[in-house]
C-alpha cells in the first residue's frame, strides 16, 4: 500500500467509527428499516448532485444493474440494517469488535475467488494481531451480555460476512470503467428501493412518534458523512490497495470510538487501549508487508 492508501484507510476509519455512534443516537428512535432507507436514500441523493456537479453519467445495461443489485444488496441493504438491528440489543463498542472480523472473511473469500488475493503468511499474521487487539483495545467491559444477546452478535456476524462478499465483488467496478461515485450511488439507489417497500408496507413510520432533533442529525451525519463521502474513499482504496486491504479499515474503527469518547464525553484512555492500538498497528504493517522486507537481510 501507499502512503495515500494509508492516509485514506485512516480517514475512512474515522469516519465509518463515527457510524455506530450516530446510529447509537438514532436507532432507539427510527425503527431499524426506516433508519437504513433514510442513510442510503439520502446518501444516493448527495451522490447523484455531485454527479451531476461533476458531469458523470450513471451507465445502464444489465450487467451494470446486476452489479448494483448484488452490492446494493451485500453492501448496503443486508449489513446496514443488521448492525442497526443489533445495535438495538448490543453495545456499539460490541459492534465494533464482530465488525472487525470482516478482514477474516475478506481474506478467505479473496483466496478462493481472486487470483492476485491468496493467503499468505504475513496476511494471516496481520489479522490475527489485528483481531486482538480490537479486543484488547475494547475489553471485558464492552463483552458484558454477550451470552444473552447472542441473536445481535449473530447479525453482526452476518454483516460483517456480507462486508467481505461486497469488498471482492466490488472490484468489478474498476474492470467494468466505473467510477467510485458512480458506483456508489448505483448500489445505494438500489439498496433503497429494495428497502422502500419494507418500510412503506410495513413499519410505516408515520404512524409513530416523531423522532427528536439530535436523531434526526444523527441520520443526517450517517446519510451524507459516513455514507456518501465515505463511499468515494472507500473505492478509491479498493481500487488500488485491494479488497483485503481496504477491509482493514475495520481494525481501526474501534480506535476512532475511543478517541471520540475520551474527546467529547469525558471517558480517559485506559492501558488496555493503547496496548490494543499497538496490536492493530503492528497488524496493519504486517499486512503492508513492506515491515517484513526491511527486516530481511540483505544478501551481497
Amino acid at each position: 500500500m501507499s502512503m495515500r492508501d494509508w492516509v485514506l484507510l485512516f480517514c475512512l476509519s474515522f469516519i465509518w467509527g463515527s457510524s455506530f455512534f450516530l446510529t447509537a443516537l438514532a436507532v432507539h428512535e427510527i425503527p431499524p428499516f426506516t433508519l437504513v432507507l433514510a442513510r442510503t436514500g439520502i446518501a444516493a441523493i448527495a451522490l447523484y448532485i455531485y454527479l451531476r456537479a461533476k458531469g458523470e453519467s450513471v451507465p445502464g445495461g444489465w450487467v451494470v444493474i446486476r452489479t448494483f443489485t448484488f452490492l446494493g444488496f451485500f453492501s448496503c441493504a443486508i449489513p446496514f440494517t443488521l448492525f442497526v438491528w443489533a445495535q438495538a440489543s448490543i453495545s456499539s463498542g460490541l459492534a465494533s469488535i464482530i465488525n472487525a472480523t470482516t478482514p477474516m472473511f475478506t481474506i478467505l473469500v479473496a483466496h478462493f475467488a481472486l487470483a492476485d488475493e491468496r493467503l499468505s503468511p504475513n496476511k494471516v499474521i496481520g489479522v490475527v494481531l489485528g483481531i486482538a487487539g480490537v479486543a484488547v483495545l475494547v475489553g471485558g467491559n464492552a463483552m458484558t451480555g454477550i451470552n444473552i444477546q447472542t441473536y445481535g452478535i449473530l447479525a453482526c456476524l452476518g454483516a460483517a460476512f456480507c462486508y467481505g462478499m461486497a469488498g471482492i465483488y466490488g472490484r468489478r467496478y474498476k474492470t467494468m470503467g466505473i467510477s467510485p461515485a458512480v458506483g456508489a450511488f448505483g448500489q445505494l439507489l438500489a439498496a433503497s428501493i429494495m428497502i422502500a417497500p419494507i418500510v412503506i408496507f410495513v413499519e410505516q413510520p408515520w404512524t409513530g412518534p416523531t423522532p427528536g432533533t439530535v436523531a434526526v442529525l444523527a441520520v443526517l451525519g450517517i446519510a451524507i458523512f459516513t455514507t456518501a463521502f465515505a463511499y468515494l474513499i472507500f473505492f478509491r482504496i479498493l481500487a488500488s490497495a485491494g479488497a483485503v486491504n481496504v477491509a482493514l479499515v475495520t481494525l481501526i474503527i474501534p480506535v476512532t470510538a475511543i478517541l471520540l469518547g475520551s474527546g467529547f464525553l469525558g471517558e480517559v484512555l485506559e492501558t488496555r487501549h493503547i496496548a490494543g492500538m499497538a496490536l492493530i498497528m503492528s497488524g496493519l504493517l504486517a499486512v503492508d508487508g513492506r515491515l517484513w522486507q526491511r527486516l530481511k537481510p540483505k544478501v551481497a
